[in-house]
This record gives structure tokens, C-alpha cells and sequence, in this order.
């Protein structure tokens, strides 16, 4: 399959693929690919869903290698000492920084409290409410959106800054993207609108009334943005001759920590990334609706992909390696 097989393969699509509106991708330090679909442009952005997630795991690291965080095992409440712990309730003590990384933090109840959260004036004291409970840390790994919140209030407490303007310096802007805005209407219409409408948006990040963002959705970008991020994850935190965050935080971070099972397609995590094979050095951000930021090192390619909400749409690895990437080999020949 070569560029233009691709294009017309997603133009035509009536299946999984047909909400794809860019995809942009980066070898060798040049561009292979760069197209768009739906009245897309190149430098148009929208909300990449849980990819927000592998944001907030770099900016965990360049926190940490800047001293703002003294280690990856620093407890969470160490952070909030004006949050007034309910009685009874002792396992919020232990969780640690990692645990969020690693989503082995636990939490009350089965399910997350949206509603709550989202309509409270600061999303990220909601959810400590949800954060314990009596089972004691087990070391499960329990995907929660609304949890790695809290991580976005430690970076705040930990800098000093808003955690927007802590990733426009130390991320967006030594990487050459643009910077950040807040979107801070947290209505529940606006919410919806912010996950179903299918139009481009503003280089824009959600946030609660505090203006502190939504550290598991909500981060607006281009699949170039995505692009260039795996580029630098693939320089080993090294972009255009500036180092952008350790080496040693990227291997950590990129590492298989947990075992995932059927749902998440039996992949590996690490730190708020994926990694989807045990025997081949790709590593992925996923969000649903197929957005995504893929890195294969094997073959020094970063990929971005962006798509409009479609329900029950994860998993793009396994398109990018069997359409994408054979029409970058095409127009390479490698």
C-alpha cells in the first residue's frame, strides 16, 4: 500500500477507520507522511482523548528531573496537606506518585464519579474523595480517567505553577509547538460538545473552574504535535540538539510495569504508555476514538493519528503497523 492507497482506503471507509482525520508521521527526523481527511488541515487540532494521559506521564518526568518532585515514590498526600482526609480512611496515606503512573492506585467504589467530579469547582479535591479505600493498595491495575487528575494538582503544588503553563514551557514550546489555551467552560453541555463535536478546535486544553487541567482528557492537538512528541520520545528525550526530559526517565517510564488482560488487548504498561508487544520496541499514548501517538524504535518512525468521536474505537496500533507504515516503506524503500 502506498500514500495514495492509503488516502483512498480511509476516503472510502464506512468501517473503523472512517473517522480518521489526520495522520502524520515523522522518520528518520523528516517527514513520511502528512494527510487529512474530514476538511482537516495539517495544523488543525482536536481533543486526542486519553493521549492526554502520555502528556501528563512526560511532564511527570521533566518535573522530576527539574527537582520539583524529590521521587516517583513521594506519597500523594504529601501534596495536600489542606485536604481534610475522611474518618476512618487509611490507605490514601500509602499511594504514591508511581501508583498513579502506573494506574495500581486505588480507588473507591466500581465505577468513577463523573458527575461529581465534573461539576465540582475543582476536579482534582474531588477526587481525592475517591481516592483509598479499605482493600489497602494491591497493586491491581485499575484504569481510572478522573484518577490521574490528581497528578495534574501535584504538579501544580510541586512547581507552583498551573500545570498548563509548567507543559507550555518544558514541552509544547522546546518542542516548536504551539502553546496551550484553557478551555474553562465546564458546563455539561460544553462537555459534550467538547467530546462529540467533529470539527477542528483551538489549540486548547480542558480545565475545571480552578483553571487546572484535565490531566486524563480534555489536551487539544494535531497529529503533527503527536508526531513530533514521539519524535522526541524516540531521541530519547532529545529534540533538535535540546534535551526536552532524561533518558533515564524515558526508559522508566517506557518499560513494561504491569501486565494488562483481555481488555486492553493483553498489552504492557508503563508509565501512562503502552507498550503493545513484548518483543518488539513500539510503545504507544492511546485514546479512544484511535487517537494515538505510535514509536517503533526499531525503525525510528513516530506516528500521530487523530479521529472524531466513535464509540467503542481504541486500539490503532494494529492498523498503523498493517496501512500506515507500508506506505511509509514505499515511499522509502526499507
Amino acid at each position: 500500500m502506498n500514500k495514495e492507497q492509503l488516502h483512498r482506503y480511509i476516503s472510502q471507509s464506512s468501517g473503523n477507520e472512517s473517522n480518521v482525520c489526520q495522520i502524520y508521521a515523522i522518520k528518520d527526523g523528516e517527514v513520511a507522511l502528512d494527510d487529512c481527511w474530514h476538511g482537516f488541515k495539517t495544523l488543525d487540532a482536536m481533543n486526542v482523548n486519553s493521549v492526554t494521559k502520555g502528556v501528563m506521564g512526560l511532564l511527570a518526568g521533566i518535573a522530576l528531573d527539574k527537582g520539583y518532585l524529590k521521587n516517583l515514590d513521594q506519597k500523594v498526600m504529601d501534596f495536600f496537606p489542606d485536604y481534610t482526609v475522611k474518618r476512618g480512611e487509611k490507605t490514601i496515606y500509602d499511594v504514591t506518585i508511581r501508583h498513579l503512573l502506573t494506574m495500581t492506585a486505588p480507588y473507591k467504589g466500581k465505577s468513577e464519579p463523573w458527575k461529581k467530579v465534573c461539576t465540582s469547582q475543582d476536579f482534582t479535591l474531588a477526587i481525592l474523595d475517591y481516592l483509598g479505600g479499605r482493600s489497602g493498595i494491591t497493586g491491581e491495575f485499575r484504569y481510572a480517567t478522573l484518577g490521574i487528575q490528581i497528578l495534574a494538582g501535584i504538579i501544580e503544588r510541586a512547581t507552583g505553577e498551573k500545570c498548563i503553563d509548567f507543559a507550555n514551557k518544558n514541552l509544547f514550546e522546546p518542542l516548536g509547538l504551539p502553546e496551550r489555551i484553557l478551555h474553562g467552560d465546564s458546563s455539561k453541555e460544553d462537555q459534550f460538545d467538547f467530546f462529540m463535536n467533529k470539527n477542528p478546535r483551538k489549540y486548547e486544553w480542558y480545565s475545571d473552574p480552578q483553571g487546572t487541567v484535565t490531566a486524563g482528557w480534555g489536551l487539544c492537538m494535531s497529529a503533527r504535535d503527536m508526531a513530533v512528541i514521539g519524535a522526541m520520545v524516540l531521541g530519547g528525550g532529545l529534540y533538535n540538539g535540546k534535551r526536552i526530559i532524561s533518558e533515564e526517565y524515558l526508559k522508566d517510564m517506557l518499560a513494561p510495569h504491569i501486565k494488562l488482560g483481555e481488555r486492553f488487548g493483553f498489552m504492557n504498561y508503563g508509565y501512562l504508555w503502552y507498550k503493545p508487544f513484548d518483543d518488539k520496541e513500539v510503545y504507544a499514548a492511546i485514546g479512544d476514538s484511535g487517537n494515538i501517538i505510535y514509536v517503533n524504535k526499531e525503525i525510528n518512525v513516530s506516528v500521530g493519528m487523530t479521529g472524531t468521536f466513535k464509540p467503542r474505537i481504541f486500539d490503532r496500533v494494529e492498523f498503523i503497523e498493517k496501512k500506515v507504515l507500508p506506505a511509509i516503506r514505499t515511499a522509502y524503500r526499507y
